[in-house]
C-alpha cells in the first residue's frame, strides 16, 4: 500500500541519520541496548524524522538542532 520508492529513499536516510545524526544514533543505540528488535527501532527513527520534516514545513523555519 506505501509508496515504494518514497519509502526506499526514507530507509536510506535513516541508516544516514544513524551515523552521522548524534541525537538519532544515542536514540537508536539506547533502543537497541534496552533489546527492541531492529526493525521496530528504525520504523520509530523513521517516524522521528517524519515528524522533524512536517514540523519543519509547518513552522516555516529551517530545522534547530537542540544542544545539552
Amino acid at each position: 500500500m506505501a509508496n515504494k520508492t518514497i519509502k526506499a529513499l526514507l530507509s536510506n536516510g535513516i541508516n544516514s541519520a544513524i551515523q552521522w545524526d548524534g541525537e538519532i544514533n544515542k536514540y537508536y543505540n539506547r533502543k537497541i541496548a534496552e533489546g527492541k528488535a531492529k526493525g521496530i527501532v528504525l520504523n520509530a527513527v523513521k517516524n522521528k524524522i517524519v515528524h522533524r520534516a512536517f514540523a519543519v514545513i509547518k513552522r516555516q523555519t529551517p530545522y534547530v538542532k537542540l544542544t545539552y
